[in-house]
């Protein structure tokens, strides 16, 4: 009678808890985990263990699949914990179908998982910081991963912030479109993600446009997302095709177009897509990733597309795949007094690889020409013929792109701040990675006579004493090469160093706190400098540090993980 109580205890254990979940174990590595129509909870609590395989788990809401996602499930201990939304299956029962990899030689199988047994529902998430390395003014997703900005977009005095967020661990997967927004580039709200996977792919990045005219028929001034969706494939590459997405409510939601995708190749690097409307045409234009080149097209509705020429073999960086392009015009310094008819504008396209970047892993960097609508041309072409130019020289700085719409025609630009060589192994677990401050691009001319694309940071941060009261941004006159050094307590420091002779601006971070978490992060970034520096300004954040010479003219992003603030 003992006996059987003791396994009347265990099965009883094994198929609910005491809120109410059912969980039935099924052959191999498999079990089912039911929630009742009548719990009006909002999430189901998932325990994360980061070095634990992946468990897949298919969602299923009256035997259809809504969503597949791939999450690492607590196997020996609980690292985090991160929320899946239940409350949009209201009313309905749900059913969720887990794989959860497990190794049965030392474990007594899926059943006796940490993670079924913390498995809980509620309708809150805690989501309050506990990590010592979240920025104070960087912009960060409340929890979980992010890498590259997507379809930003400003209107009505609010910057939108999209970017590509996994919400189910702290790192790369289940790609959706998450969403920010402020008023200053500062303060970020956080709302609900934007754009999920379907059965067409995961939603990786793109770009956002206001169709003012209602040429693509979903409404005048409807927010309109071209994204990428991805799907992999048996024989191992995603298939990459372009989808639309259209928004009546200023960007909260996205109602995906009925006729998805619009765009394919039949290359397998096809991704990122970047519109914008060209009044000189009176069409809109687009610039597409395309392996190690740009494609650029037109179309007179977001819909249909035309390609009209390719830009990228055989000139600037190589070292990998190109991604996430951008292709603006901008104020040409020397159009001012000039006595040649100098076209008063120059067309900047950006271009982020990785691997292949100036310090190793991910970077920006940047071509000067001319655009018609239908080509770009590179000025001075062998200026990249022994690679490219680049937006910024430290370490973590990709993933650029610009704002559309921005006030004042400003080309307002943001980039994740990390690098693929170690995204998913800096040290902080509630969230992985933050964006780099916003800066506003522009054009200069060096002391060689050619021009140079700057990023100054963006007015919003000069109009705020807060950060410089707490030592965040500081200022230094330059006369001369020279060493500024900062520093904690504990010993950790990064090192500025000018070198006028050589014309060069350097980071150290070799001693800047801890850095063995891999071997490519330690490091000594430089930049070369076209004008002799008069000035630094340095952004400190609680895991940053990007250096500014002669406001914008040369720029080095790096990140740190200091035992305390450095000042």
């Amino acid at each position: 009678m003992k006996n059987l109580l003791l396994l009347f205890a265990v099965l009883f254990s094994l198929n609910s808890n005491a809120q109410g979940l059912m969980i039935d174990r099924l052959a191999g590595d498999h079990c089912l985990i039911r929630i009742s129509a009548d719990d009006h909870s909002k999430y189901l609590i998932l325990p994360i263990e980061d070095k634990a395989p992946e468990a897949n788990i298919r969602v299923i809401c009256d035997n259809e699949l809504v969503r597949t996602i791939n999450v690492r499930l607590a196997l020996s201990h609980i690292d985090y914990y991160v929320p899946y939304i239940i409350d949009e299956h209201k009313g309905k029962d749900l059913l969720l179908e887990a794989h959860i990899p497990v190794d049965h030689s030392n474990r007594g199988g899926v059943a006796s998982e940490v993670c079924l047994k913390n498995l809980r529902l509620s309708n809150t998430f805690d989501a309050s910081n506990v990590e010592k390395f979240r920025p104070v003014y960087h912009h960060t997703p409340e929890y979980a991963w992010m890498n590259d900005p997507n379809g930003m977009f400003y209107l009505n005095g609010e910057w939108h912030l999209y970017y590509q967020y996994g919400p189910y661990g702290s790192m790369w997967n289940n790609m959706t479109w998450g969403h920010s927004v402020s008023k200053d580039l500062i303060h970020w709200e956080h709302r609900e993600p934007a754009l999920w996977g379907d059965a067409i792919g995961a939603m990786f990045s793109g770009s956002c446009v206001i169709d003012h005219d209602n040429t693509a028929g979903f409404g005048k001034d409807a927010v309109v997302a071209m994204y990428t969706a991805a799907r992999p494939t048996a024989y191992g590459c995603d298939i990459q095709t372009q989808g639309l997405a259209y928004s009546h409510d200023g960007g909260n939601t996205f109602i995906k177009y009925e006729n998805n995708p619009v765009l394919t190749a039949d290359i397998p690097d096809f991704r990122d897509p970047n519109p914008f409307w060209n009044e000189e045409i009176g069409k809109w234009n687009l610039i597409m990733a395309s392996g190690q080149e740009m494609r650029l097209y037109s179309s007179p509705n977001l819909k249909d597309w035309t390609e009209e020429s390719r830009f990228g073999l055989g000139i600037g960086g190589h070292g990998g795949v190109w991604e996430c392009p951008d292709l603006f015009p901008l104020p040409n310094p020397k159009a001012k007094n000039s006595k040649f008819r100098t076209p008063a504008q120059k067309w900047v396209l950006v271009c982020n690889i990785n691997p292949g970047g100036p310090m190793g892993g991910s970077a920006t960097q940047y071509f000067i020409g001319d655009f018609d609508g239908h080509k770009f041309t590179v000025d001075n072409p062998e200026r990249y013929q022994n690679g490219g130019l680049w937006m910024d020289y430290g370490k973590d700085h990709y993933a650029t792109v610009s704002f559309y719409n921005g006030p004042d025609n400003r080309r307002t630009v943001v980039a994740w701040m990390s690098n693929w060589e170690y995204a998913n192994d800096v040290p902080t677990m509630q969230f992985r990675s933050a964006n780099s401050i916003a800066r506003d691009m522009f054009l200069y001319e060096g002391q060689d006579g050619e021009l140079y694309l700057g990023s100054r940071p963006s007015p919003e941060y000069d109009a705020t004493d807060e950060l410089k009261a707490q030592g965040f941004d500081k200022q230094f006159k330059v006369k001369g090469s020279g060493t500024w050094t900062l520093s904690n307590n504990e010993g950790d420091e990064v090192k500025i160093i000018y070198d006028q002779k050589a014309m060069t601006l350097s980071v150290d971070r070799t001693k800047s706190g801890k850095v063995d978490f891999n071997q490519n992060f330690p490091c000594v970034t430089t930049a070369p400098v076209h004008n002799k520096l008069t000035s630094i300004r340095v952004f400190i954040d609680k895991c940053s540090v990007e250096v500014f010479g002669n406001n914008g003219e040369v720029v080095l992003t790096n990140l740190v993980f200091p035992s305390s603030p450095l000042k």
